[in-house]
């Protein structure tokens, strides 16, 4: 694809790592970033901290509004004279696709997404969903900026991107918990604390790298591959797997929660 020009409203953790991922995959052309709580330009950016400071002759192939939520009411009307010539795409939780026509306009093309907070490391996966406006052209443009993070998976329908949220976007904070929750396990059995957080760290990190350089062997087979009948681990899933007090029914209730509230914040 070729490099193309952007506008980045915001740039935090998230929008800076989306920033490093799209210079070191040449996705972008010319960037500017308007951040008014940013210092520094990054290298090969313009940065202003308003945008009546934008260049004029300036005509971005995308917009990315990477600001947090609560400041969005206040950022997004000074970007409404590029609706209709660029593609906007909003990582901002909560934040509707008809929150943004109501400002931007109905015609707009606006690309929803939800990354997860692996981006920064560039292994993250993002929600994304497309409105009809949305040419095959932009869509593609936008599955590249989303790529320069980590995977990109597609929704048929907008409100799939509470469950995708559920999911992916809160789902690390579940697996750090289950650190915290390993460690505490390892020392209730008698190991030291710091020993303990350390082998649960490992386990995890170990477990989900070989996930990720076997993405064709399914998450069961690897379970299946560690479990010797009768053995150590099958004594320990035999509590994990219960119907009625296992994980599994208590991941269906903690995403249907993350769900709920996601969409709550969504009004």
């Amino acid at each position: 694809m070729t490099a193309v020009d952007l506008l980045l409203v915001g740039c935090g953790k998230m929008g800076g790592a989306m920033l490093a991922g799209w210079r070191a995959a040449g996705t972008v052309r010319r960037v500017v970033i308007v951040d008014p709580a940013a210092e520094v330009a990054p290298e090969g950016a313009m940065l202003v901290a308003d945008p009546a400071q934008i260049p004029a002759d300036f005509a971005p192939d995308a917009v990315v509004l990477a600001v947090k939520p609560q400041m969005m009411d206040q950022a997004l009307p000074a970007y409404v004279p590029y609706a209709g010539r660029a593609v906007f795409l909003s990582i901002a939780a909560g934040k509707t696709i008809a929150y943004f026509q109501k400002v931007l306009g109905q015609g707009t093309a606006l690309v929803r997404a939800m990354p997860n907070t692996p981006a920064a490391v560039g292994r993250g996966i993002s929600g994304a969903y497309a409105t009809p406006a949305v040419s095959p052209a932009q869509r593609d443009l936008c599955q590249s900026l989303l790529s320069a993070v980590g995977e990109v998976v597609w929704v048929a329908e907008e409100g799939l991107i509470d469950a995708v949220t559920a999911v992916s976007g809160s789902g690390p904070a579940y697996v750090f918990h289950l650190v915290e929750a390993l460690a505490a396990a390892g020392a209730a059995a008698g190991l030291p604390p710091d020993l303990a957080l350390r082998l649960a760290r490992a386990t995890v990190t170990g477990a989900g790298e070989l996930l990720h350089r076997n993405p064709d062997t399914t998450a069961t087979q690897l379970r299946i591959n560690v479990t010797s009948p009768k053995g150590t681990t099958q004594a320990a899933l035999d509590v994990l797997m219960d119907e009625a007090q296992g994980l599994t029914p208590l991941m269906v209730r903690t995403v249907a929660a993350a769900d709920r509230r996601s969409r709550e914040l969504a009004g």
